[in-house]
């Protein structure tokens, strides 16, 4: 794989790209602050994006001169059009694993709540009786995921909120 260093201004986004992205792109350029522009975007010999759509609008809005790039010069047309789908569809099929993933949240000491990720708190111990009048203590917990998007202003979360909902997510509108 042979990694090319190109400036912005020299790539193109895909025209027909499907992939709403503009929710990501906050994130996207945390991490790139944080731990810096790892992995690269992939392009076609003509310079135009097929995947990295998201890294590209972070890039330009941490005003980044250069990104880095692959060119998949390897890739027929076709090829590279089901690899657009293909790479961000992929991503769905995974999930966390509940027990592990709290774990491996508690062994790092850096706040990564920009990216959704919490600790959840157990919830309050609740008493019970057990039948023989004797009161049992347990924990009611769920476990529970969400996505924190970062909206720039009342109307744009109010539209970001009505986008959602519309595609049927349970959403709760958070101000702080």
């Amino acid at each position: 794989m042979n990694i090319q260093h190109l400036k912005l201004a020299e790539l193109r986004p895909y025209e027909r790209n499907p992939r709403k992205n503009d929710a990501a792109v906050g994130p996207v350029v945390e991490s790139i602050k944080q731990y810096g522009f790892l992995v690269p975007l992939v392009i076609t010999a003509e310079h135009e994006i097929i995947a990295g759509h998201t890294r590209y609008k972070a890039a330009k809005r941490l005003k980044l001169k250069t990104v880095p790039c692959v060119v998949a010069d390897e890739l027929n047309e076709e090829q590279i059009r089901a690899f657009r789908l293909v790479d961000n569809k992929t991503a769905e099929f995974a999930e966390w694993d509940a027990e592990l993933l709290p774990l491996e949240l508690a062994d790092i000491a850096a706040d990564l709540s920009a990216f959704g990720f919490e600790l959840p708190e157990p919830g309050e111990p609740e008493e019970k009786e057990d039948g023989g009048g004797q009161k049992e203590t347990s924990f009611n917990y769920q476990e529970q995921y969400g996505v924190i998007v970062m909206c720039e202003s009342e109307a744009h979360q109010e539209e970001v909120y009505e986008a959602l909902q519309g595609m049927g997510y349970d959403c709760k509108v958070v101000a702080t």
